[in-house]
C-alpha cells in the first residue's frame, strides 16, 4: 500500500509533533507524521496534568528498553524507557520545560548560540504556554535550605543563567491539562487537510535510490505493510535511541557493523550511534516530621559542584530536584523494581506484574501512605556528563531494541561530581527552613560516609533521567552525522530533527531543547524548499 507525500516525519514525540505542524503550515504540501505508539486520546492520562504518574506505569505508552550492563554503575542493566505515544516523552514526563543555560549553547555549532535560539524558544512557548506551579510551605522551606547552602533564588529559569540557582521550573500544563507539543501544536490546531497523522505506525526503514536520496519510508500499521513515497524530505524525529537505529537499518552507519548484520551499506557514517550521553541521577530519601504538601516535582536547583570541572566559570554541572514522594512513589517503585529484581528472561513474563501487584497492595496500607506523605527525595542529577557511550544494532528486526550502552561514569569526573552532589544534597536536607522539618536520612543512610562508599552507592543506585542525546550529532566538521542545518551528511534529503542531533547536552531537562531542534528542522526544510524551484509542486 503506497501513498505519496512531500514530507514524512518519523516519530510523533516532542520534536516530531512540532516539525510536522510547522511543515503543514504550507497548505501546498502534504505531510505524513508516523508515530509507533497509540493516539494520546486512547490513554487519557497522557492528556492530564495529574496523569503523569499513571502514564509512567502504562506499558502501552512507554517504550521499554534496558541498557547493557554498566561496569561503572554496579553492573546494572538500567531501565531506558521513553514515551511511545503521540507527544512522546512529553506526554508521559513530569512536564518540566527548561531552555537550559546560555553557556550550554556555546558548545553547539555556529547559528545555535543562545542569542540565536531565544527567538525560536519564544515562538514555541507562545503556543506551549509553560508556567511554574504555585509555591507550598515545603517548597519554600527547600528554597530556604538552598539559599543557606549558597544557591540564589531565581524567578526566571528562561533567562539563560542557571548558575547556582534555585526556583520553580516552568511546566507544560494549563489547569488540569497537560500541554505537550502534541496538544499545543496538533490537537489545538484541529484537523488539517494536508497533514496525515498515523499512530501505531511502526517504521521499518528508509529506502534510498542510487544517489542516496530517500525515496520512500517503509512502515507497518496494524500488521499491514505500507510505503510512503517522498517528493521532498524525511525528517527523523524518532529520538536519540530510535533515530540512529532506523538509519542503520536503512544502511546508514558504520560500514563494518552494518555488514556484520547483513545490511548492505548505503552510506558510511561512522558516528551514527556514537556520542550517546544522558543525565544519570541518584535519589537520596529523607523522612520529615511534617507532611509534605506538594504533588509535583516543581522545584529545581542547579549548582557548580565540582570546581575543577572543565566548564566556564559559574556554569552549573549538577541539578537537584526536590521530589515529594507522594507525587508518584508507588508508580516509580512499580516501574523500576521489576527490572532490578528480575533477570531479562523473566522480565516480560507474569513475574513483572506480580511484583507490581505486590507493590500496589503494600500501598493500600494506611501506614504506608502516611509514611510516604512524610517522605521526600533530593535527586542529584549529573548535568554535564563527560562520559560517552554508543548504540548499535542487535538485530535486523526493527522491533528489537538496539544495544544501548551509555557508559555511565566511565569518565572519572562524572563520579567525582556525583559524590560531591550527594554531599550537597545531605547539606540541603538539614539547612535553613528545611532543617526545621526534622529530616531523617533514610537513603543512602548513616553507614555510607566515605567518598569510596558514596561512589559505590551511586553506582549501584543510579538511574536514568531519560535525557538521551547525541547519537546523530550535528557539527561543523565532516565527521559529524549532520550539519548545522540538521541535514544528514551524504544524503540528499534526510534531516535529523530530534535530541539525537544535540552534540552536548544542556545542564537541564531535554524536552525544551528537543522541541527547539524539531522546530528548526522544519524551518530549515521550508526555507530550502522555497529556494529550490525544482521542489515546487
Amino acid at each position: 500500500m503506497s501513498e505519496t507525500y512531500d514530507y514524512v516525519v518519523v516519530g510523533g514525540g516532542s520534536a516530531g509533533c512540532i516539525a510536522a505542524a510547522q511543515l503543514a503550515e504550507d497548505p501546498q504540501v502534504r505531510v505524513l507524521l508516523l508515530e509507533a505508539g497509540p493516539r494520546a486520546e486512547d490513554h487519557p492520562e497522557t492528556l492530564s496534568a495529574d496523569g503523569y504518574k499513571h502514564a509512567f506505569i502504562n506499558d502501552e505508552v512507554i517504550w521499554e528498553r534496558f541498557t547493557s550492563p554498566q561496569p561503572h554503575a554496579g553492573g546494572q542493566r538500567i531501565f531506558a524507557g521513553t514515551g511511545t505515544v503521540l507527544g512522546g516523552s512529553g506526554s508521559v514526563n513530569g512536564m518540566v520545560y527548561t531552555r537550559g543555560d546560555a553557556r550550554d549553547y556555546d558548545e553547539w555549532p555556529s547559528g545555535w548560540r543562545w542569542s540565536d535560539v531565544v527567538p525560536d524558544f519564544e515562538r514555541i512557548e507562545s503556543q506551549l504556554r509553560p508556567r511554574p506551579r504555585p509555591p507550598t510551605r515545603w517548597t519554600e522551606a527547600c528554597i530556604s535550605a538552598a539559599v543557606t547552602c549558597g544557591f540564589r533564588r531565581s524567578e526566571d529559569f528562561s533567562g539563560g543563567d542557571l548558575g547556582n540557582v534555585v526556583g520553580y521550573e516552568p511546566m507544560a500544563y494549563e489547569g488540569d491539562r497537560r500541554r505537550s507539543s502534541y496538544v499545543a501544536f496538533l490537537k489545538d490546531a484541529g484537523p488539517r487537510s494536508n497533514l496525515v497523522v498515523r499512530a501505531r505506525a511502526f517504521v521499518h526503514r528508509l529506502v534510498f535510490d542510487e544517489g542516496r536520496r530517500a525515496i520512500a519510508v517503509e512502515y507497518e500499521q496494524d500488521g499491514t505493510p505500507r510505503r510512503a513515497e517522498l517528493r521532498r524530505e524525511v525528517v527523523m524525529c524518532a529520538g536519540a535511541l530510535e533515530t540512529p537505529k532506523l538509519l542503520m537499518l536503512s544502511g546508514i552507519g558504520p560500514e563494518q557493523a552494518l555488514r556484520t548484520q547483513g545490511i548492505a551499506p548505503v552510506l558510511e557514517r561512522g558516528m551514527v550511534g556514537q556520542n550517546l550521553h544522558d543525565h544519570p541521577n541518584v535519589p537520596l530519601f529523607f523522612a520529615s516530621r511534617e507532611r509534605v504538601d506538594c504533588d509535583y516535582p516543581q522545584l529545581y536547583s542547579f549548582y557548580r559542584t565540582l570546581p575543577s570541572a572543565r566548564l566556564p566559570d559559574g556554569q552549573s554541572d549538577t541539578c537537584y530536584v526536590f521530589w515529594p514522594a507522594r507525587s508518584a512513589m508507588k508508580q516509580a517503585v512499580q516501574r523500576v523494581l521489576p527490572g532490578q529484581l528480575l533477570p531479562p528472561s523473566l522480565y516480560d513474563g507474569p513475574a513483572k506484574q506480580g511484583i507490581r501487584d505486590a507493590v500496589g497492595l503494600a500501598f493500600r496500607s494506611a501506614a504506608v501512605r502516611r509514611f510516604v506523605d512524610h517522605l521526600y527525595g533530593i535527586v542529584v542529577i549529573l548535568g554535564k556528563p563527560r562520559s560517552r557511550g554508543s548504540l548499535r544494532l542487535a538485530s535486523t528486526d526493527p522491533r528489537a531494541q538496539a544495544v544501548i550502552d551509555p557508559n555511565y561514569f566511565s569518565h572519572p569526573d562524572d563520579m567525582a561530581t556525583m559524590v560531591q552532589g550527594v554531599a550537597m544534597a545531605r547539606r540541603l536536607s538539614h539547612s535553613g527552613g528545611l532543617g526545621a522539618w526534622g529530616s531523617r536520612e533514610l537513603m543512602p543512610g548513616p553507614l555510607v560516609r566515605s567518598e569510596r562508599a558514596i561512589a559505590k552507592w551511586v553506582g549501584k543506585n543510579a538511574i536514568t533521567t531519560y535525557h538521551f542525546a547525541g547519537t546523530c550529532s550535528m557539527g561543523e566538521d565532516e565527521r559529524s552525522v549532520c550539519d548545522a542545518r540538521l541535514r544528514l551528511r551524504g544524503t540528499a534529503n534526510v534531516r535529523i530533527g530530534d535530541a539525537s542531533a544535540i552534540p552536548f547536552t544542556p545542564v537541564s531537562a531535554l524536552n525544551a531543547p528537543s522541541m527547539l531542534v524539531g522546530w528548526r528542522a522544519a524551518q530549515y526544510a521550508r526555507a530550502e524548499a522555497a529556494q529550490r524551484p525544482s521542489l515546487a509542486r
